[in-house]
């Protein structure tokens, strides 16, 4: 009983590094894989920090125009 309770003191821990490895290349190969299609793809131009740049803006739809013209709210608790 004494020699298993050694083993386990000196193995366990070196299984369990291995393990947790393991998981994490598991999970690194499989995010890269789906972010990415299996493959790394680079920006041809490089991005210039502090600039902004807007590729697509969504059209509005009428409801959204609506409340924007409706005015101010203010926001209000009833008292009794």
């Amino acid at each position: 009983m004494w020699l298993l309770r050694m083993l386990a003191k000196l193995l366990l821990p070196f299984l369990f590094k291995k393990m947790v490895s393991k998981a994490q290349e598991k999970f690194k190969t499989s995010y890269n894989q789906q972010t990415f299609g299996g493959q790394q793809q680079y920006r041809s131009e490089p991005r210039n920090n502090g600039k902004i740049s807007i590729d697509f803006i969504p059209p509005k739809d009428k409801e959204a125009r609506a409340a924007d013209k409706a005015g101010d709210f203010i926001d209000f608790e009833e008292v009794k």
